[in-house]
């Protein structure tokens, strides 16, 4: 599919991505991606640092800079390439803690930016993502069970999206990664389903987008984030999705499109939507007054199997 509407560059995301901007774009380029978003990390304070941004010796400040080179490349590299792709430049927000919506906030007042994910990393401010010791410390605060963790997970994504209202939600069941079965139904816990279609419904309420995220098939699963149990419920609802990568660098960039490709076919999903930018404010029906050039279009799946890109991939 030629869309993305989750990207890292080892530019701006060091020691987590790789490869430079530009390079990252140029790749996309050369697949013939039509809309590529850019979605670098926002800033977070110091006790939320990574383990591999404290030993490189990161700092608070040092954030604030990246943030600022980031949208300055950003712009610079769309003007560059606008013959040859839509570049739409946002971020990636980390819900930690309610004072979150501060530095989202302060994001969203320094530059002009035209959309953001809503994603979670971390519960009880630990990360949930980045190594199993880590998760076990999150799941030891939850309680000590899986069960008891993903019920506080689908509770503060729920406190994320009512205070934020995301066009696109990030990676809906990340959670499920560094758990003890990351293939586990969610039907087989009523209080973490229940939750699961509590969120479906208030995301379809506001026509937020669920992101099919292909990172969880690089990383071990049979089924993109969201798995395809959650796609149904919210095909249910009348909810939109949208596609994304999540790539950290050239390698990454449209990988296993192919096989989210068939797992649409087999899930039911008909219909993909698209972030685009209007000329100007004037002339958007925009999706979210806090992005005025930001509209969202739609492709059928049949159009999509159709496009040049396949050859590309």
């Amino acid at each position: 599919m030629p869309f993305s509407h989750h990207s890292h560059s080892g530019q701006f995301c060091p020691g987590h991505a790789q490869d430079s901007l530009e390079e990252v774009i140029q790749t996309a380029i050369s697949k013939k991606m039509q809309v590529f978003c850019l979605t670098e990390h926002m800033p977070r304070h110091k006790e939320d640092f990574y383990p591999e941004e404290i030993e490189v010796g990161q700092t608070e400040a040092w954030h604030e800079s990246n943030e600022a080179a980031y949208w300055e490349e950003a712009q610079r590299l769309r003007e560059k390439y606008a013959s040859q792709i839509k570049i739409i430049i946002g971020f990636e927000c980390d819900w930690i803690r309610p004072e979150s919506k501060d530095l989202i906030n302060r994001s969203l007042s320094r530059f002009p930016f035209e959309f953001f994910i809503g994603s979670i990393h971390h519960m009880h401010t630990v990360p949930i993502d980045f190594d199993r010791p880590m998760y076990e410390r999150a799941r030891e605060l939850a309680g000590g069970t899986d069960e008891r963790l993903f019920e506080d997970y689908f509770d503060a994504q729920l406190d994320m999206l009512k205070e934020l209202k995301p066009l696109v939600v990030g990676h809906f069941d990340l959670i499920r990664l560094k758990s003890d079965d990351m293939e586990r139904s969610f039907k087989t816990w009523p209080g973490v389903w229940s939750r699961i279609l509590r969120n479906l419904d208030f995301i379809a309420s506001y026509g937020g987008m669920l992101e099919l995220n292909g990172a969880a098939l690089r990383k071990g699963m049979s089924e993109p984030y969201p798995k395809a149990e959650i796609c149904k419920e919210f095909i249910s609802r009348g909810g939109r999705f949208c596609l994304s990568d999540d790539s950290h660098g050239v390698d990454q960039v449209s990988m296993n499109f192919h096989r989210v490709l068939e797992f649409l076919d087999h899930t039911g999903i008909s219909q993909l939507h698209y972030l685009q930018l209007a000329e100007t404010p004037a002339q958007a029906t925009a999706a979210d007054a806090r992005f005025p050039r930001t509209q969202i279009a739609s492709v059928s799946l049949e159009e999509l199997k159709n496009m040049e890109f396949w050859g590309n991939v």
